[in-house]
């Protein structure tokens, strides 16, 4: 067994190896990539939006008792309303967004 193993007693042996090619490649830099997130549809889009102490106060209580986070309350929220104006038609249109209504 001693033979078999001797080219392992050196130092630094890893220096002796060769880069990775094609798939062995990809999954070392699979591998060295960090996490992320995971992917969400068709990606997500990070944005700025301004909402009213109140209403964000009750909405990140209500996230808490659900026991999801805040983006994923105002996802489901929006969803919920992009489904219903689809029910309705687009009837009314744009008409409520000047107001701030939806």
């Amino acid at each position: 067994m001693g033979r078999e193993t001797a080219e392992f007693d050196r130092e630094f042996v890893a220096d002796t190896f060769g880069k990775p090619k094609g798939a062995a490649l990809e999954r070392w830099q699979r591998a060295k990539r960090k996490p992320g997130r995971p992917r969400q549809g068709a990606g997500v889009k990070v944005i700025s939006v301004s909402v009213e102490k109140g209403l964000l106060r009750r909405c990140d209580a209500l996230a808490k008792r659900m026991g999801v986070s805040r983006a994923a309350l105002i996802s489901h929220g929006l969803q919920e309303v992009l489904a219903a104006k689809g029910r309705a038609g687009s009837a009314r249109g744009n008409s409520h967004a000047a107001d701030g209504k939806v």
